[in-house]
């Protein structure tokens, strides 16, 4: 891709706000003068800030019947997400709002204040019964704007009164700011944390997810949820070829040093816009090893999709990488994984002490 049709968008994952054409959006384009040269005329494009819109939905637990994933139910308190992941597979959501998967999805951020409320709601019906829900499946629930709006606080003080069991995924240390609700959870067997750590060097990592905790402050968060008893699980992912795969072995030896004793990685997944956003992004920041970086992603998912394309999105195969280079990643994640004394833990949570809210007023909330 030519330099002058993408220039760098500083502490942004996306490197335009690309617009699906699947929904039949309208497009947009910036509109820059350049010179025969290629300088800009008008200067670098200027940052983009964030901003939140509060909604208010009338339900806040997801139910799926995915065969593929651990959990049937899981709460997102935010939508899109702050942290500007480019490889995020939960961008093309924001299509749903007529809003760009690309730097709309982490500009344009949702908020929903009232999902603690709405929680107590599910939790009280008579036929509810209680399995782990999942957070940080979609958007992370400590990306920054939760230092305003403490959502996801709100939910796990819900979920300590009512004992529900719960499980989240963060790539933010921010997680530490709830560490006395998370130790209570742990020690009713009610919790299990996850932190993403895709690379030791902060600098990739800038580029990559540049909101994002940095590597060694995730990996430190990791270390005080160990300390404090919480079950604590290292997440590679994703595993993106030529570009982070040769951390998986320091990440595993140093979460294996603070007892980290769960593991696991994910392989790069590109549904719909995350592959020309990522294409985009590699274009601008390592245009030398683009091809290759496809070529292997490619690779992985022909055995499903016939070959050629970025993406398998059938059950079970599209979490199953194969081929060769699948299979080197594989043996080395469980040879990473012996060596630095890190079991396949089975997460197992309680569900038997759920205690059936009353919504009267009775219980903590905020």
């Amino acid at each position: 891709m030519d330099r002058r049709e993408s220039p760098r968008v500083a502490g942004r994952g996306a490197q335009s706000a690309l617009v699906p054409a699947r929904f039949g959006l309208n497009s947009r384009e910036a509109d820059r003068d350049w010179l025969d040269d290629g300088a800009v005329v008008d200067g670098a494009p200027p940052r983009l800030a964030t901003t939140v819109t509060i909604e208010h939905p009338r339900s806040i637990i997801s139910f799926n019947q995915s065969p593929d994933i651990a959990f049937d139910r899981s709460i997102n308190a935010y939508r899109g997400c702050e942290h500007g992941c480019v490889y995020c597979f939960a961008r093309p959501t924001h299509a749903f709002h007529d809003l760009s998967p690309g730097l709309d999805f982490e500009t344009r951020l949702f908020a929903k204040p009232n999902a603690a409320a709405l929680l107590l709601e599910t939790l009280a019906k008579p036929g509810y019964k209680p399995a782990p829900i999942a957070m940080g499946t979609n958007t992370d629930p400590y990306q920054p704007i939760e230092g305003r709006y403490r959502i996801t606080r709100q939910i796990l003080e819900v979920a300590l009164d009512t004992r529900h069991p719960l499980t989240i995924t963060t790539k933010s240390d921010r997680v530490l700011r709830d560490l006395d609700l998370l130790t209570e959870l742990a020690r009713l067997g009610l919790v299990a944390v996850g932190v993403s750590i895709t690379s030791l060097d902060p600098r990739l990592s800038g580029l990559l997810e540049p909101r994002a905790s940095a590597p060694s402050k995730r990996m430190a968060a990791l270390g005080r949820l160990v300390a404090a008893g919480v079950l604590a699980h290292v997440s590679v992912a994703p595993v993106i070829p030529s570009i982070t795969d040769h951390h998986l072995e320091a990440i595993l030896r140093e979460a294996g040093r603070l007892g980290v004793q769960s593991a696991s990685w994910i392989m790069l997944r590109l549904p719909h816009e995350v592959a020309p956003l990522f294409r985009e992004w590699l274009s601008v920041h390592f245009p030398e090893r683009g091809d290759k970086v496809m070529h292997i992603v490619q690779s992985v998912r022909s055995h499903a999709t016939g070959g050629g394309k970025d993406n398998d999105a059938n059950f079970f195969s599209r979490m199953k990488p194969r081929g060769v280079w699948a299979d080197l990643f594989r043996a080395r994640f469980r040879l990473a994984c012996k060596r630095s004394g890190i079991g396949q833990v089975k997460i197992g949570l309680d569900c038997s002490g759920f205690r059936k809210p009353s919504i009267d007023g009775q219980m903590r909330l905020l």
